[in-house]
């Protein structure tokens, strides 16, 4: 992924050196970005100026039938046939947004969380995410989009992406501050974690794929379905990228994180009755018993 603007790198810095590292995160919104939250969801503005309503999380979950596929950009991808998949049960993580449309024809949403899939991708953004997508963003996310193009933002149905740790408007949350929140779960070293609640906010653990989990099992009746995350290769090209032109990926450093919250998300979907499944051979889940459905594998042709 490129680089933040210059200016963002700035003010990221800026920030830090000024309010210390417990409102590190205000340069997610600053400047510009206000959230007004209410019990139906709420409101974006930026610079003053309303940009986009605040969607709750009945909107995704009266939308979700009894799996949720949550599908990123893995190489894996370029081997799944997707039309298996039930309509309308994929969330589709950054890239892979350009499925929308082809191989899967309608998502449940979208989810991005890295500001700066905005800065490099914003022309896909806008081809592939139709007026009155479901969306998931993150504050930083919409910040930058203000910045970009305020006005895409009008016709899209919005569900934030706080970071519980640390949050919209408030400082960082110690571990302490997490314990007393009746709707957190917490593994026993509190190194990994899980939102029930996750329009209050969800645990980002190095990759969008941890948030999404934690929307699509406040949803899912029976199976939450993982395609395309596959972590182990990430230093290849993505399904939609070839070697010549490919854009850095933190996800292999990132590994023990997301695993490390995977693997808490498939404890408390079990308590559930919810099946965590992986559907790619290659995924670095297969190391921590998820195991391997080959349900959308390209079968060979006889």
């Amino acid at each position: 992924m490129t680089r933040r603007p210059w200016h963002r790198s700035l003010i990221k810095s800026g920030v830090r050196v000024f309010l210390g590292s417990s409102l590190a995160h205000v340069q997610d919104w600053f400047p510009g970005l206000n959230i007004n939250r209410n019990a139906n969801g709420g409101e974006v503005l930026y610079r003053g100026a309303k940009v986009a309503n605040l969607a709750g999380m009945d909107r995704l979950c009266e939308r979700s039938g009894e799996a949720i596929y949550i599908v990123g950009s893995g190489p894996s991808i370029r081997h799944c046939d997707l039309s298996r998949m039930e309509a309308c049960s994929a969330i589709l993580l950054n890239g892979a947004i350009r499925l929308a449309g082809e191989q899967i024809g309608e998502p449940l949403a979208v989810a991005i969380e890295d500001e700066r899939f905005v800065w490099r991708h914003i022309d896909t953004m806008r081809a592939k995410i139709a007026p009155g997508s479901l969306c998931l963003f993150s504050v930083a996310v919409l910040r930058a989009l203000c910045e970009v193009d305020r006005s895409w933002l009008k016709d899209k149905t919005i569900i934030l992406i706080d970071d519980i740790r640390k949050p919209y408007g408030a400082r960082r949350r110690s571990l302490d501050d997490l314990r007393k929140l009746q709707y957190v779960r917490l593994d026993a070293a509190g190194s990994a974690g899980f939102s029930l609640l996750p329009d209050h906010g969800v645990f980002v653990g190095g990759s969008v794929a941890v948030s999404a989990s934690q929307f699509a099992l406040h949803c899912a009746q029976r199976t939450i379905g993982f395609l395309g995350i596959d972590i182990s290769n990430a230093r290849e090209p993505r399904f939609y990228e070839t070697a010549g032109d490919t854009a850095f990926s933190g996800i292999a450093q990132a590994e023990g994180r997301i695993v490390k919250h995977l693997v808490f998300a498939r404890k408390m979907a079990a308590e559930r009755g919810v099946s965590l499944v992986n559907y790619s051979p290659v995924s670095a889940l297969l190391k921590y018993d998820f195991g391997y459905d080959d349900r959308f594998a390209v079968k060979p042709k006889a």
